[in-house]
């Protein structure tokens, strides 16, 4: 029992001496266990509370743009750059300018483009010297560098004055002195506002002159007839014609019609316009040119001359052009509206526009033509037809008489003294395109036209 009993504690106690350090082993297992298991936990108490944290204040995927905007920062930053972009669709008020005398001035504005305008008076405010203004505002519009304020001081106007009225417009103002008129209206192609402003016609204008006219019929040969037969000289005719313009159409870059084998209506017409000053001049008459070299002028200027000179007659010359080229012969015109829908392309012709630009020109018309010499200028478009068609047929077989017609012409519009269109011929048809360069016909074209403003001088009383 003894021998057991001392054998079962010896085996204990061996038991114990082994199991010892397995024991210390996974105690100490346990505890670095325990403590990473403790880490974790603490770790995680944070991190769930950031989230929550996160979650009851910021979007879920606020993280995600933090990153974003940390990478971003590494991002080169461009330098910001102050650019002046040109404003687009604007237009360009690029050319004032005027013509006058002491009862008109015409003032020309011209843009790239076409724009909407307004226009205003404003009464003088005496108390500080200021005059009556005219006004006119451009909608989306700049002034081009260099067009500037224009001195005028012709007794009616003293400046036109140009400046940025605001960011988008453009006003032209008018210091008027002493006006009776005006009237404003548009031309197209280029785009411009014409002003035309009016004052009371001196009587120095109208007045005639010290000199007396050439007769109108050449002169009896001196020859000593017997006393009965004596005959006495046509008598002089002292009329009111004193001053005419005579205008040939087109010039320079603009060579208006063309013939089939290349002919020019500029040349033509030039020639044309030519020979007749020189038959007028010969009469005594004071005859001014709006162009007597190969220049462009526009349309508004050629009326203008007219007014600016005090002419009494204005007599604007070309040559015709249609799609058949078939049809020929010879047409003079007058201002008004137009009565057939070949008056109104051929105006559109002329006018280098469209139809649907002479429409609106029609639309207003009326209002322009309140000082235009309608009667007048019909009377001798009659008389100049009438003589040019007599003259050209007698030489020429198969010229057609097209007759008088009327049609909304620019060059006409303005204008305060009889005026006509004269279409000499068409270019477009072959055999009056031979015609036209001929020498002989220009000369009889010039001649008929001066039988008919003779005619026109010696009815009037």
């Amino acid at each position: 029992m003894r021998r057991n009993g001392a054998f079962f504690i010896m085996f204990c106690l061996m038991c114990m001496l082994v199991a010892h350090p397995a024991f210390g082993a996974r105690n100490s297992t346990v505890g670095e266990t325990g403590k990473k298991q403790q880490s974790t936990k603490k770790k995680g108490k944070s991190g769930t509370a950031k989230s929550a944290k996160a979650t009851k204040a910021k979007p879920p995927q606020k993280p995600a743009a933090k990153k974003q905007v940390a990478a971003d920062k590494h991002k080169p930053v461009p330098i910001p750059v102050s650019i002046e972009t040109p404003a687009v669709g604007r237009g360009v008020v690029n050319d004032v300018r005027y013509w006058s005398n002491p009862d008109y001035t015409r003032i020309a504005v011209s843009v790239d483009r076409e724009v909407q305008f307004e226009y205003h008076q404003l009464p003088a405010i005496r108390e500080a010297s200021v005059p009556p203004r005219l006004y006119i505002d451009l909608k989306g519009t700049h002034v081009a560098p260099g067009v500037k304020d224009i001195p005028i001081g012709d007794g009616l106007l003293k400046t036109a004055r140009i400046g940025q009225y605001r960011a988008d417009t453009v006003r032209v103002v008018l210091d008027m002195e002493s006006i009776k008129d005006y009237k404003i209206f548009t031309f197209s192609d280029p785009f411009r506002i014409i002003i035309d402003v009016k004052g009371d016609r001196r009587e120095e204008l109208t007045k005639p002159r010290e000199t007396v006219l050439t007769p109108l019929v050449p002169s009896v040969p001196a020859i000593k007839p017997e006393p009965a037969e004596q005959k006495r000289p046509p008598k002089p005719v002292i009329g009111k014609v004193r001053r005419i313009v005579v205008d040939p159409g087109h010039g320079g870059h603009d060579p208006g019609a063309l013939g089939g084998n290349g002919t020019k209506e500029k040349d033509i017409v030039l020639q044309v316009g030519l020979k007749l000053a020189k038959l007028l001049r010969e009469l005594g008459l004071d005859v001014v040119m709006t162009r007597s070299t190969d220049v462009f002028l526009e349309l508004q200027e050629r009326t203008a001359i007219a007014n600016k000179v005090g002419a009494d007659l204005f007599v604007s010359i070309h040559a015709n052009a249609a799609l058949n080229r078939n049809v020929s012969g010879i047409e003079t015109y007058y201002l008004n509206l137009a009565k057939t829908e070949k008056a109104a392309q051929l105006a559109a012709k002329e006018n280098g526009t469209s139809l649907e630009k002479v429409s609106l020109l029609q639309a207003v018309l009326f209002d322009l033509m309140a000082n235009y010499k309608l009667n007048d200028s019909a009377h001798l478009a009659e008389e100049v037809q009438k003589s040019l068609y007599h003259k050209v047929s007698g030489e020429y077989a198969g010229v057609k008489n097209l007759g008088v017609k009327q049609g909304p012409f620019y060059v006409l519009v303005g204008a305060t003294m009889p005026s006509i269109l004269v279409e000499t011929a068409f270019l477009s048809n072959e055999k009056e395109e031979v015609r036209l360069r001929d020498t002989q016909y220009q000369d009889a074209t010039a001649a008929g036209i001066l039988d008919g403003i003779r005619a026109y001088m010696a009815s009037l009383k």
